[in-house]
């Protein structure tokens, strides 16, 4: 393990853990809630977990009873816990894991995962994320998000991150010479995917007009530019990999690295350089593969400019040419880039975001993406999130290879 400010890197054939004697790690099963802006009334968080787990564990072919890892990341699950969750499910569990780190809880969670497996402390592990926030919930939750956020912004009239993450595009497109119509290619992009999943909230074609005819949320931020919130939940399973393959299963997901960097010290930073980039020095050499080598990727995107700079950071942008990689690649080619639509289109549903991209990087790696299918064997996923009082603090990223 490498250590340096909160960074690491999990290298999963490498038995890095204590335990010894566990079997190799695998992604083996993975569902999403049907996204809603309307959930229905009765319904709460632990609902909408429960049937994720539930999914995911049937899409995996494996018995509840053989659960015996649980990890968990919401923001609206409290009071309880993983462990409350875990009993209201029924399940004995001996790993647990509770992640509260929003658009990189799932990437901690499935690090923490591959390692407890490889290491013999779990053989089946199920990670779920997910929230149901009200306008009132969520008003609570962004008030109160952390003490900076209470303390400092809200008595300035803080409604958000949108303000703040205005400032960072406007700083980000000043640096590298972009326009609104350079911006403005993620989310038409992701609208095209989106409409080939049935699950996205948002489907209808976006174009360039209606993206700058839109009134301005946070300038130079418009309304496509800030992900809509939804209810749902999201999950995987993580399981040993050669006692779980079945005659006639989809192929299963190997997890070839994933690397981490949480830098509280970058909330004096400018924040368009965030840290991907030492991320993705970690990360590639233990994949054993390079940005050129991946398929498809999964970034996450809170905003275009987030994606951007996690495209740029971590290599898929060859010689830096960011306005034509988002013309050329994504508009004109449609390289795969969040292929569900991403949040940006198919929603955001609290600590789930940081799950969306995972789970629909492992259906497209097994072939269950369905009329938004591609033809992915690599895949690339970054997780980013938790506005400490600037911007994100927490990034990971993670390369996936199908197997079977």
């Amino acid at each position: 393990m490498q250590t340096k400010y909160g960074s690491g890197v999990i290298a999963p054939d490498q038995r890095m853990g204590s335990g010894g004697g566990g079997a190799p790690a695998a992604i083996v099963g993975a569902h999403e809630t049907p996204y809603t802006r309307h959930p229905a009334e009765g319904r709460d968080t632990r609902s909408y977990l429960a049937e994720a787990v539930a999914g995911a564990l049937a899409d995996a072919g494996i018995e509840h009873a053989a659960v015996d890892g649980l990890g968990v990341s919401s923001f609206s699950l409290a009071p309880d816990h993983a462990i409350d969750l875990a009993w209201r499910l029924g399940l004995h569990v001996r790993w647990l894991m509770d992640d509260a780190n929003g658009g990189a809880g799932a990437l901690n969670m499935l690090g923490h995962a591959v390692r407890a497996i490889e290491a013999g402390d779990a053989e089946t592990i199920v990670l779920v994320s997910g929230d149901h926030l009200d306008r009132a919930a969520f008003r609570t939750l962004v008030e109160q998000y952390n003490r900076a956020t209470a303390d400092e912004l809200v008595p300035l009239g803080y409604a958000g991150p949108n303000a703040l993450f205005a400032m960072l595009t406007q700083r980000y497109a000043d640096e590298h010479g972009l326009t609104r119509e350079d911006l403005a290619c993620i989310p038409i992009a992701q609208r095209w995917w989106a409409g080939r999943n049935p699950g996205a909230v948002y489907r209808e074609p976006l174009t360039l007009e209606d993206y700058l005819a839109a009134p301005y949320v946070a300038e130079p931020l418009t309304r496509y530019d800030c992900v809509p919130v939804v209810t749902g939940a999201d999950a995987v399973v993580v399981s040993a990999a050669p006692a779980r393959r079945r005659r006639g299963a989809a192929p299963h997901v190997r997890v070839r690295a994933v690397a981490a960097l949480h830098n509280p010290d970058d909330q004096q930073g400018d924040g368009v350089h965030p840290g991907f980039a030492e991320v993705a020095a970690r990360l590639w050499p233990v994949a054993g593969a390079g940005p050129g080598d991946v398929d498809a990727a999964f970034l996450y995107d809170d905003y275009p400019v987030m994606a951007l700079v996690q495209a740029a950071e971590l290599g898929l942008v060859p010689g830096g040419d960011l306005a034509g990689w988002l013309h050329r690649d994504l508009l004109e080619r449609r390289w795969p880039l969040n292929t569900s639509g991403g949040q940006l289109s198919a929603g955001q549903a609290g600590a789930a975001g940081g799950m969306h991209g995972l789970v629909e990087a492992v259906h497209q790696l097994r072939g269950r993406a369905g009329e938004r299918q591609t033809p992915a064997s690599l895949a690339l996923v970054a997780g980013y999130g938790m506005v400490l009082y600037r911007h994100g603090a927490c990034h990971n990223a993670a390369v996936l290879e199908r197997i079977g």
